[in-house]
């Protein structure tokens, strides 16, 4: 059993470096990282990642909404790791996805991630009075 860590930030001006030594601290033994959007669905390094995953690996990352912004793209993603039979660590909730229970506390974050990306995306808005 591998731990593999994925780092993400947004920006080109963020720095990797926290995540990365959390991921270090935490025994993961080959870290791979990108500064891209958490919107695209097409990330180099998470597809570099996942093709490196072999079953019994366990991919661990700092925050969920560093694998996606959408549920849709976290339940997906989350289908592929059980059918691989790879376990997903994410270090800030202390989960994991290897029961049920970690399983479904996945899912409700996934759906609350999605709401935050939304909200976010109001807020920085320029406001209308179109209604």
């Amino acid at each position: 059993m591998a731990k593999i860590g994925y780092a993400r930030v947004s920006t080109q001006d963020q720095s990797l470096d926290g995540q990365i030594d959390t991921l270090e601290e935490y025994g993961c033994e080959h870290i791979f990282s990108e500064k891209a959007s958490g919107c695209k669905t097409k990330r180099t390094e998470l597809d570099k990642c996942l093709d490196y995953l072999r079953e019994g690996d366990v991919l661990v990352i700092y925050k969920l909404d560093r694998l996606g912004r959408t549920t849709k793209q976290l339940i997906e993603l989350s289908q592929w790791l059980d059918e691989n039979n790879i376990d997903l660590h994410i270090i800030d909730m202390n989960v994991s996805t290897k029961d049920a229970m970690g399983k479904m506390f996945f899912t409700m974050m996934s759906a609350f991630a999605e709401l935050e990306a939304n909200l976010l995306s109001e807020r920085t808005k320029p406001f209308s009075f179109n209604i």
